[in-house]
């Protein structure tokens, strides 16, 4: 799943505070904060964030040896 620094990251990517996000995911600004801050969650609450970045443009890279992080999508 992903982690609270790709969170960040794709939040900062697409310019959207905290609420913003946590409008389009449909889940409390504080929930946000907290996975943010590197709290456990329900999956199906990561699931919903991550299925509302991913429709904004987000793609989540996973771990690789590299390091996790999140990118634009082309197009």
């Amino acid at each position: 799943m992903i982690t609270g620094a790709q969170l960040r990251m794709a939040r900062s990517a697409l310019k959207l505070g905290v609420r913003d996000l946590a409008a389009l995911a449909k889940v409390s600004p504080a929930t946000i904060t907290r996975i943010e801050g590197d709290n456990p969650a329900n999956l199906s609450t990561l699931a919903a964030i991550r299925t509302a970045l991913e429709a904004a443009g987000v793609e989540f890279i996973p771990e690789n040896g590299g390091g996790a992080g999140v990118r634009m999508r082309k197009g």
